[in-house]
């Protein structure tokens, strides 16, 4: 059974920073590309940043310098580390796993990011 647990989410303050992680079980985590995906009320989920099986980045444009991606191919683990956050990061942010084939698409159940004073 494929399991994806986001972790690290909360309130914070304008200007601070959160680190999220996503546990993946059940699946072989070095051969899945990982992204960290938002949604906030009323809007379509989108993309964050992802990460490649050979550690190549993608980020949105608004997340770009703010937001790092990472993966720790021994803990089975993706992180996304959130600088500077800003009232308009609030979300609920999942952790998506892409394997080698289309059906190999996973998802975790997210984890709620609040940022404000």
């Amino acid at each position: 059974q494929v399991q994806l647990v986001e972790s690290g989410g909360g309130l914070v303050q304008p200007g601070g920073s959160l680190r999220l992680s996503c546990a993946a079980s059940g699946i072989t985590f070095r051969n899945y590309a990982m992204s960290w995906y938002r949604q906030a009320p009323g809007k379509e989920r989108e993309l964050v940043a992802s990460i490649t099986r050979t550690d190549s980045t993608n980020y949105a444009d608004t997340m770009k310098g703010r937001f790092t991606i990472s993966r720790d191919n021994v803990k089975n683990t993706v992180y996304l580390q959130m600088n500077s956050l800003k009232s308009e990061d609030t979300a609920v942010y999942y952790c998506n796993a892409f394997g080698p084939a289309p059906m190999l698409n996973y998802w975790g159940q997210g984890t709620q990011v609040t940022v404000s004073s």
